[in-house]
């Protein structure tokens, strides 16, 4: 069965090419690029990508949806730019298309903060669903944290997807900043309201959650900073959505 691979970009040239070299085995690469300035569709390109341009932006969720319906493989992988596929976890795909139990497969993924891949604090084993058959499932239309909406079966894949989110403490900030802003959009759109009381409860709520409860301090200082940049990431949503 053929492959497709799809990935969204915008400004992803520090990523793009490891992604794509690490899903060299698909029959087909699908890169829906959102204005990129820095050369991201050139390297997309010299992959051997399929690259369409985007008119506008209208949120994670709808972005993904439109590189889905690009697609032409019998099953679908869906990826972002700072994520790669291993060696471990391309075998196990292949050999779902060889013989497919399950109408898509979830998988654990191993993400970096600041250098570091984090075991704890909630961020592992973190099994995302990627693999789909194509037809069976969609994205779901949140502007943020979008996720995939399986039609039939799951089943899950043991090797992980790796995924270097955060390089640095300023990526992280920066990240922080645009989702909070779009997480308070989609919660003002679905008629939620807030108070600063509001945001000061899940900034600390947050907090606890990631460093003690899902004990992060394990992950040492890069915990203690993932913890606190999550609460901030928090606090700062709901503060925004009390402005609305």
């Amino acid at each position: 069965m053929r492959l497709s691979v799809i990935v969204i970009t915008r400004n992803e040239a520090h990523n793009i090419a490891a992604c794509l070299e690490s899903v060299r085995f698909a029959d087909e690469v699908i890169v829906v690029d959102s204005g990129s300035t820095d050369g991201t569709v050139d390297i997309a390109g010299s992959f051997g990508a399929r690259v369409t341009a985007a008119p506008d932006w209208p949120g994670f969720g709808p972005q993904k949806n439109r590189a889905l319906a690009l697609a032409t493989g019998d099953w679908v992988l869906s990826l972002d730019a700072d994520e790669r596929v291993t060696p471990e976890l391309a075998a196990a795909i292949a050999q779902v298309l060889r013989d497919p139990r399950h109408d898509a497969y979830d998988m654990p993924r191993l993400s970096s903060f600041c250098g570091r891949f984090i075991r704890h604090s909630g961020w592992w084993p973190d099994r995302v669903l990627r693999l789909f058959r194509r037809g069976t499932a969609r994205f779901s239309d949140d502007q943020v944290h979008e996720k995939v909406l399986p039609d039939g079966s799951v089943g899950q894949l043991a090797p992980h997807l790796l995924h270097y989110t955060y390089p640095d403490l300023d990526t992280a900030i920066a990240k922080m900043n645009r989702y909070s802003a779009d997480s308070a959009q989609t919660l003002h759109a679905r008629g939620k309201r807030a108070s600063i009381g509001t945001a000061i409860g899940h900034g600390l709520w947050t907090f606890i959650r990631i460093y003690l409860i899902k004990r992060g301090f394990l992950d040492g200082r890069h915990g203690f900073l993932l913890a606190t940049t999550a609460a901030a990431g928090s606090f700062y949503r709901y503060a925004k959505l009390s402005l609305k």
